[in-house]
């Protein structure tokens, strides 16, 4: 506890002492506070309603970081740190003397996280195996990262991103990371192109040395004056050998990961990084399928038809099936060999998908499940059947012979694409003669003489219908109808002129057109369908019909005035039946309709919609960024201009589009690693916009600094002082840093070590006898090599309760620092120089006057 006296000494310090200001009663009470708050660090004064009270009493969870004072401040003496602790309940009583008289009421201080913390990986290099042909997106491996700050705060959302893989020849990523999980996957390129480097596999289990010399003997020749390890071949193999037995030593692949904080969408969120080295293995769980099996085959059952092999070479296997199926026919051995245990009807069932998992002795999986296709080949095991029990058509009378009437619907369940469904047909009979023909390949059927209603009005077929193997019958009923002896006649024949401007909407109906047809109503020879048979070379009008004689004009792509401002129309009306013989189309069938089109002022168009641009940030002045082109649909003259560009870098000019980098302009990364700007197409009235995005490539520009430049240590309590660096540029100009002391020097009073890839602890390693400041040269490094050395200025000294280095009283007035001497004696210098300088003018002064004195006299 602090005394009165003493908290208002504190108060009226110049050491940064922050103040709340905030009074009340005694009284039960929250108060948040961030961490890292600098200390002393008044939070609260309260007041008792007790007017003798002379002190308090606080209790509770003080951690000796939190006190009081007499006159009832609360106030920090240490910083909070949350990731120590959250909340710190106090219990306050006032006093008089020692007695409490009124309390005690609860405080609770809830600490506020801030980022302080940068997320850290739990390991410096991760290990991932992966096998050829991993489907992509399935994970094989996965870092993981943790962060001090809140878990439920944006100071400890993580995002992990993949920097860069090693090697990457073709510049094709093989790999990929989940940002919120860090599951590493192959992508659709790894999942092709990936292959494991050859090794020598010779047996399971043994010594490995003795085993290799063991089929070096049984295979090759060796000279036996040469010892095994001086044979290029045998050292060769052994190698090859040594890295299947130790594949980490020598990855195929190398991956720089990093992890950020805040979701890793904030210029200030803080980051870790490691490595992944990668090792591809051979995969020899190759998916077998798909097999393929005639169905109703012959033979001893169950029949082996397929084969898996694990890369476990201990794997157990076991087989379901993907459908719920009733029965499954299918089994897989201890060796991996897939067997049929019964025929197959493809009709049934015409592929089955079998999976396959291969497991370990408690049901592990060792190996992805593999989904294996087996498709059943077709027999001719099937006769054809007709769709329809009685198959019924219409036809004309009076067509001409060979006039079709319609094709005859039969279906065969054997496989389409092979000759057991490939159909022939043949007539039968025909009742009450016979007048019509079949196609023997496609069923259709034709007229082989004119019909007249007179002579029948319907007719009887059978039809044989054969595929290889077997023969079905269909009936067929063919009515002869009226003949097509109307003509449609439009209400009008000339629809009048329209107008529609170039913005008229697709789909809008210019007008409606009617037509009527005196032939038996529902036939084919009273229906009526309506087209554009001139003046629609481009096809920006359809008509739409109805079956009520009804056709609507309509917008079927955009118009444009600078392309057509015109059209003349030339609309059809026809039946689907053919008209009798003699009879034609005639102008009473056809209408006109003028359409003008007209002209709407467009704005003029860019000929890209996205512009995007990448460039290094030391980009010269004068370059072109890139060059904007647009132009007018009526052919106006445009011109360019330039918004929202808020760091005035940039420069377009109106004539060509063309954008440049002003003059001394300097792009700057580290000062926005993106940016947007407008650039405004316009000729006299309207204008359009397109936004750039401009995103800065980094470089080399920067060096690591410190954040501070001084600092004191405690002599009785020395405690490790934490030098922290930033650095400007972006990875791999950034981060992780090295620290080292000037020329690499090793120090008697200091040692130097790194905490983490932006900071280092500088310890005092001997203590001196007396108050003594330290101007110590640290060089600081980021990961391309670049930096340079700073001082920076430890001070040792005797501290107060609260941790500061303390002055005794009459000593710090006489008691400078060097800034400070060497400023008084530069202002006593200036000083005296004024004083002899006007010294000198007084006396010129007075030598003149008495000189104009002597010339008088004279």
């Amino acid at each position: 506890m602090c005394n009165s006296g003493a908290f208002q000494r504190l108060e009226s310090r110049n050491t940064g002492l922050l103040y709340i200001h905030h009074k009340g009663p005694l009284e039960n009470k929250v108060l948040d506070i961030p961490e890292g708050t600098p200390v002393p660090y008044a939070l609260y004064q309260f007041q008792s309603s007790h007017l003798e009270v002379d002190g308090f009493r606080l209790t509770g969870e003080t951690e000796g970081k939190i006190s009081i004072s007499e006159d009832g401040w609360l106030y920090l003496e240490q910083t909070l740190d949350w990731a120590h602790t959250q909340t710190h309940t106090l219990e306050l009583e006032a006093l008089v003397g020692s007695e409490p008289v009124e309390g005690p009421v609860i405080i609770t201080i809830n600490v506020l996280d801030v980022n302080n913390h940068a997320p850290s990986f739990n390991q410096t290099d991760y290990i991932g195996i992966v096998r050829e042909r991993t489907p992509a997106g399935v994970p094989f491996a996965r870092v993981f990262a943790t962060d001090l700050d809140d878990p439920e705060s944006p100071n400890a959302h993580l995002s992990y991103t993949l920097v860069s893989q090693i090697p990457n020849r073709d510049n094709t990523l093989f790999f990929e990371i989940n940002s919120n999980t860090g599951e590493i996957s192959t992508t659709a390129e790894g999942e092709r192109l990936l292959k494991a480097r050859e090794s020598v596999i010779h047996s399971r289990g043994g010594d490995f040395s003795d085993s290799l010399k063991k089929r070096f003997d049984d295979y090759c020749t060796p000279t036996g004056d040469i010892p095994y390890e001086l044979n290029p071949f045998y050292s060769c193999v052994q190698r090859a050998e040594s890295r299947r037995l130790n594949p980490l030593e020598d990855p195929d692949f190398t991956l720089i990961v990093r992890v950020e904080d805040m979701g890793g969408e904030s210029v200030n969120a803080l980051n870790g990084n490691t490595r992944v080295k990668i090792v591809v293995q051979e995969n020899l769980w190759v998916n077998p399928g798909p097999i393929n099996l005639r169905e109703q085959l012959k033979g001893i059952y169950p029949m082996p038809i397929g084969k898996v092999q694990s890369n476990d070479p201990s794997a157990f296997y076991r087989l379901v099936q993907k459908e719920r199926e009733l029965t499954f026919p299918f089994n897989v051995t201890e060796e991996g060999d897939i067997l049929l245990t019964e025929e197959l009807d493809r009709e049934d069932k015409a592929m089955y998908i079998l999976v396959v998992f291969a497991e370990d002795s408690y049901g592990n999986q060792v190996d992805p499940p593999l989904e294996v296709q087996v498709v059943v080949d077709d027999v001719n095991d099937n006769a054809p059947i007709c769709e329809e029990e009685l198959s019924v058509f219409e036809v004309q009378e009076n067509e001409p012979t060979g006039s079709p009437v319609g094709h005859l619907m039969v279906h065969d369940a054997d496989d389409d694409n092979t000759p057991n469904a490939l159909l022939s047909y043949s007539l039968v009979t025909q009742t009450p003669s016979s007048v019509f023909t079949i196609d023997g390949i496609s069923g259709r059927i034709q007229t082989k003489q004119m019909l007249q209603r007179r002579d029948a009005t319907e007719y009887h077929l059978t039809v044989r219908v054969n595929d290889p193997g077997f023969s079905t019958e269909c009936k067929v009923l063919i009515k002869v109808i009226d003949i097509n002896n109307e003509l449609p006649i439009f209400e009008m024949n000339d629809y009048g002129s329209h107008n529609l401007s170039e913005d008229t909407a697709l789909g809008h109906t210019l007008l409606t057109v009617k037509a009527t047809d005196a032939d038996d109503p529902g036939t084919g020879s009273s229906r009526i369908e309506f087209h554009i048979t001139a003046g629609n070379e481009d096809g920006v009008f359809a008509m739409e019909t109805d079956d009520n004689g009804e056709g609507r004009l309509v917008v079927a792509k955009p118009l444009n005035y600078e392309t057509a401002s015109s059209y003349k129309l030339q609309i059809d009306a026809r039946n689907p039946e053919p008209l009798v013989s003699g009879l034609e189309y005639g102008a009473e069938s056809s209408a006109v309709v003028l359409v003008a089109i007209s002209d709407v002022d467009e704005a003029p168009v860019f000929d890209m919609d996205i512009l995007d641009v990448t460039v290094p940030e030391d980009t010269k002045e004068g370059a072109t960024l890139l060059k904007i082109d647009a132009k007018d649909p009526e052919g106006k003259e445009i011109l360019f201009k330039m918004e929202g560009d808020t760091k005035g870098w940039l420069e377009i000019d109106p004539a060509t589009g063309e954008i440049k980098i002003k003059n001394k302009a300097v792009l700057d990364r580290e000062m926005v690693e993106a940016f947007q700007f407008t650039v405004v197409a316009f000729e006299k009235e309207l204008s359009s916009e397109r936004e750039v995005s401009v995103r800065l490539l980094d470089v080399n520009d920067n060096v690591p600094k410190l954040t501070e430049n001084q600092a004191f240590i405690c002599v009785k309590k020395p405690q490790p002082i934490v030098l922290t660096a930033l650095d400007a540029d972006a990875d791999p100009f950034g981060a992780p840093f090295t620290f080292s002391l000037a020329q690499g020097k090793k120090s008697p009073n200091w040692d130097l070590s790194a905490v983490d890839g932006t900071s280092a602890k500088l310890t005092l390693k001997k203590s001196p006898s007396e108050d003594k400041t330290f101007l110590i040269p640290i060089n600081i490094k980021d990961n391309a090599g670049m930096g340079i050395t700073q001082k920076f200025e430890v001070r040792v000294c005797n501290c107060t309760e609260l941790g500061y280095c303390f002055t005794e009283p009459g000593v710090h007035a006489g008691v400078l620092g060097m800034p400070t001497t060497i400023g008084i004696l530069a202002l006593l210098f200036t000083a005296l120089v004024l004083i002899i300088a006007f010294h000198r003018i007084k006396k010129d002064n007075q030598k003149k006057a008495l000189l104009g004195e002597t010339d008088a006299i004279l």
